[in-house]
């Protein structure tokens, strides 16, 4: 790995990845955290209060981490693409300024407002700045999706020979983008099923220390309306991501092929499967379990179904697009991405959220009727579905990313050509090796923090007061922050 594009790929690999191992947390909590504060309101049960404050300082550490990782993510686009940024800035331009602008203004707003109004503002008010921040995060998740469908599926935009570039024609129709329309819910549905896995395994864990025994009760309702949450999550993630799946196959044909390493195309009945021992670029096995038909209907919808192997559709984009572009290190045969990360990302995709379903499931099964399991085991097995959700998340995203190679912009523009010409790789290696190790530091540090306030539970019950009740005589009373 020594050229510029290689290096490039990788640092925007990594500072990607990362950065997503917060978002969907963070998009997350803050429904379940207002979700927390609204149950308060409406019971008067300090327990809600007590989760309420709890789950939100880890909100706080999650939500610090991710906007400066994504500070970052936003400085890569001039540093090492700069000629990809020049392609569809004109395009970009609006969905993203609209983001910044509005979006996580709202948040940020909000969110302070939120942390500083505990003794300030009415109650009612007070929990609705939380459920602000929560669809702040909604639209920036929104205009964010829709940029990079796009770039999956590029619509309302005209090629500009003069210039060079894609210049935005309909921005209703970037909005509307039918990737994006499938994308979203799948994103978001799948941010609920990590936090409620989350708000699940932490709860569990306290639950079952002895030194947290008079709190059980408390920590039990975390349990229960995190396993609900990640169960229908969970569901609403099977079934968003099998209509994205069929619109894959409609817009990137060669993905779904790469998915399954399917070479020769499958006229009927086309199996999946689940498990494969063979070859590591999938052109020959010797053991596979699979599961007959199933391919073509998660790329058509019907058992019978046609779907398109990758020597047909490389020989297509040969016709359509001219010859490959070039045997690459991230696109070995040119047309076709790197068959062992699409095949496997795919699957540990699917698996891990099945997983986190399932023992969403187990969970409020083991707990019904008023049992209490209390046993090491449960809390070790509960505290593994977090992060069983969040290495789906990854996973699905690389493999979004990965199989759409060598594809920047598909069919527009190839991942070669969007790299910045005057970036030499020995700044690329300064700047990946700095980012990497900056990271590093920046995981010890959440790490620390959250498992740091993880140990020490849930606060006392304190109750703030309310502002509607102050009498007169509290008019000239220095103001404090009750958070």
């Amino acid at each position: 790995m020594d050229s510029i594009l290689d290096i490039a790929r990788w640092q925007f690999g990594i500072v990607t990845v990362y950065h997503f191992l917060f978002v969907p947390l963070t998009i997350g909590l803050t429904a379940l955290v207002a979700f927390m504060e609204t149950m308060w309101l409406r019971t008067k049960s300090p327990e809600w209060l007590r989760l309420t404050k709890f789950f939100a300082k880890l909100m706080l550490i999650n939500f610090a981490i991710g906007v400066v990782t994504g500070i970052v993510q936003e400085f890569q686009f001039g540093m090492n693409w700069s000629d990809y940024s020049r392609f569809v800035g004109d395009v970009f331009g609006a969905p993203l300024a609209i983001e910044a602008l509005l979006a996580f203004f709202l948040e940020s707003t909000f969110l302070g407002l939120w942390i500083f109004g505990w003794d300030k503002l009415p109650r009612g008010l007070h929990n609705g700045c939380m459920w602000i921040v929560h669809v702040g995060t909604l639209a920036s998740s929104y205009f964010i999706l829709a940029a990079n469908s796009w770039m999956q599926h590029p619509v309302g935009y005209r090629y500009n020979e003069d210039t060079g570039r894609a210049e935005l024609t309909d921005f209703w129709a970037v909005m509307t983008n039918k990737v994006q329309l499938v994308t979203f819910p799948h994103v978001i549905l799948a941010a609920y099923m990590t936090a409620g896995a989350f708000v699940l395994g932490v709860a569990a864990w306290l639950y079952t220390r002895k030194r947290f025994e008079a709190d059980r009760g408390m920590y039990r309702k975390g349990i229960r309306m995190g396993a609900v949450v990640a169960l229908i999550a969970g569901i609403g993630v099977a079934v968003t991501g099998d209509v994205q799946g069929k619109v894959m196959t409609d817009v990137q044909p060669m993905k779904m092929a790469a998915a399954e390493a399917l070479y020769d195309t499958e006229e009927s009945c086309a199996p999946f499967s689940i498990f494969t021992i063979g070859t590591p670029d999938g052109t020959s096995e010797k053991f596979a379990i699979t599961v007959p038909c199933l391919l073509s209907f998660l790329a058509t919808g019907h058992f019978d179904g046609k779907v398109e192997g990758i020597n047909d559709l490389r020989e297509q984009y040969q016709e359509k697009y001219g010859q490959d572009p070039g045997a690459t290190y991230y696109s070995p045969d040119g047309y076709v991405p790197i068959i062992p990360v699409t095949y496997w990302t795919f699957r540990f995709m699917m698996g891990f959220g099945v997983l986190v379903a399932l023992g969403a499931a187990l969970v409020l099964w083991m707990t019904r009727k008023g049992r209490s399991p209390t046993s090491r085991w449960f809390a070790w097995m509960v505290l593994g579905l977090p992060v069983a959700a969040v290495l789906g998340n990854s996973a699905g995203w690389i493999f979004t990313e990965m199989g759409r190679q060598p594809w920047v912009v598909f069919g527009l523009m190839t991942t070669r050509n969007g790299v910045s010409p005057g970036v030499s790789p020995a700044e690329a290696w300064i700047s990946i090796l700095s980012l990497t190790l900056l990271y590093a530091v920046l995981a010890v540090i959440e790490i620390g923090l959250l498992a740091r306030f993880v140990k020490r539970g849930a606060d006392p019950f304190e109750e703030p007061p309310d502002p509607t009740l102050r009498g007169s005589d509290d008019e000239d009373r220095p103001m404090t922050f009750a958070y």
